[in-house]
């Protein structure tokens, strides 16, 4: 990050280094709102953009009551029912994801699990209460793996030995018990995404798995986010000469809910990319987190702008 600060980008919300104006996205309306369960994790990965781990507790542990009096503030603002997109940390860590889980599905909304499949989603008690929402909720529930790279060697580089073959059993788990999963891979080894569909198209069926390698909302391919690089600030111009949409970023339909280590109460933030980046930070109330997002971070242009990246379904 230091060598962006240097060269004066992402400091000014408002302007960029050139003196251009900054490219704002305004809100379109929600369709997913996304809850941070906390930033602790059963396995430190090596380029995490969140830093989650063992030990990190910067973003700690949602409660039921947090999440219950935020889906409150959501039927006010959109009282049809919407996608809720839970993520960490690792989300089963948190002791009462099953609760948090269930209080989404109970008001008809769609939710969407991000794991990692291993020893936390298996626990005992905790396979047994997903297949008590499966058996209730059905196709409103998804899961999305966290599988980087089919090969096992780069998956586990990235996460650990043994790694790869934890995160697969733990697929094979929700594969077998009909749930519906989708597999979130990487860019970061420099394959063409042609290749990695490919590759993963043959772990899918050598597993047994019925996911379509070609679809990118059953195999999400994710971008790489280092903040370390060098990076090309948006403005307003950058939409038609990069052919993108504004109003199909994140941020344009998604807000993210945090509870921070000290902090009372919650915080709502503009994008899951930036819970750490004060400028991003709205607030307890989610009415008040609906103005324009400026990208005054180098995840908006990196991930979402020019890598075309996003968390939602």
């Amino acid at each position: 990050m230091a060598t962006l600060l240097a060269a004066g980008k992402f400091q000014d919300p408002t302007t960029t280094a050139k003196g251009e104006p900054r490219a704002t996205v305004a809100f379109k309306g929600m369709r997913t709102l996304w809850f941070n369960t906390g930033t602790l994790c059963n396995i430190t990965c090596a380029t995490c953009y969140i830093e989650s781990s063992p030990s990190n507790d910067r973003l700690v542990y949602l409660t039921p009551a947090d999440v219950d009096g935020m889906l409150d503030q959501l039927a006010v603002l959109q009282p049809a029912p919407i996608e809720i997109g839970f993520t960490g940390g690792e989300p089963f860590l948190n002791p009462d994801a099953l609760t948090l889980i269930s209080s989404a599905l109970a008001r008809g909304h769609r939710v969407l699990v991000l794991t990692n499949a291993m020893r936390p989603m298996m626990r005992p008690r905790v396979q047994e209460g997903l297949l008590g929402l499966r058996a209730t909720a059905g196709e409103r529930l998804a899961l999305r793996v966290s599988l980087d790279h089919w090969d096992p060697a780069l998956h586990d580089s990235e996460r650990g030995a043994g790694a790869f073959e934890e995160a697969c059993a733990g697929i094979d788990w929700l594969v077998a018990n009909g749930f519906h999963v989708a597999i979130a891979g990487r860019t970061r080894w420099g394959d063409s995404e042609a290749d990695l569909r490919a590759g993963f198209a043959k772990l899918f069926g050598a597993r047994g798995w019925p996911i379509a390698a070609t679809s990118p909302g059953e195999l999400v391919v994710f971008p790489e986010m280092d903040a370390r690089l060098d990076t090309p600030e948006i403005t307003p111009a950058c939409w038609g000469i990069l052919g993108v949409d504004p109003d199909g970023l994140m941020c344009a339909t998604s807000r993210m809910v945090v509870k921070r280590r000290g902090q009372a109460g919650l915080d709502v933030v503009a994008c899951t990319l930036t819970p750490y980046a004060p400028d991003f930070a709205t607030g307890p109330r989610l009415a008040d987190a609906l103005d324009p997002v400026r990208l005054n971070h180098p995840h908006c242009a990196r991930f979402c702008v020019l890598g075309g990246g996003s968390c939602t379904a």
